[in-house]
């Protein structure tokens, strides 16, 4: 199985920044499509970011221009960076990793726990 631990949330205020983290860890073979979702009380979850395994992103229209996903291959991690953030930005946010476990096996999808970012006054 694959593992994935997420760090960095926080309260902050708005117009202030975040980073978040994502680390995979466990029986991994290779990893393709990291993603960051969100979801706000009361709302269905939502993609935030993807990145590619060749680094390709991709950004949900709401965050385009203020939040930079990126990937760190050696390391199995990819980060969020997250400015100018507004009190709508209040989520919890999840890491997906589609991967392999071996040579053999299918891509399946894996979820971290989740951290929780408030921006608020």
């Amino acid at each position: 199985q694959v593992q994935l631990v997420e760090s960095g949330g926080g309260l902050v205020q708005p117009g202030e920044s975040l980073r978040l983290s994502c680390a995979a860890s466990g029986s991994i073979f290779r990893i393709g499509t990291m993603a960051w979702y969100r979801q706000a009380p009361g709302k269905q979850r939502e993609l935030v970011a993807s990145i590619t395994g060749g680094g390709k992103e991709n950004y949900s229209p709401s965050v385009e221009g203020r939040f930079t996903i990126s990937r760190n291959n050696a390391k199995n991690s990819i980060f969020l960076q997250m400015d100018s953030l507004k009190p709508e930005d209040t989520a919890v946010y999840s890491c997906k990793a589609a991967a392999k476990t071996d040579m053999w096996a299918e891509p399946e999808d894996f979820w971290g726990q989740g951290t929780q970012v408030t921006v608020s006054s």
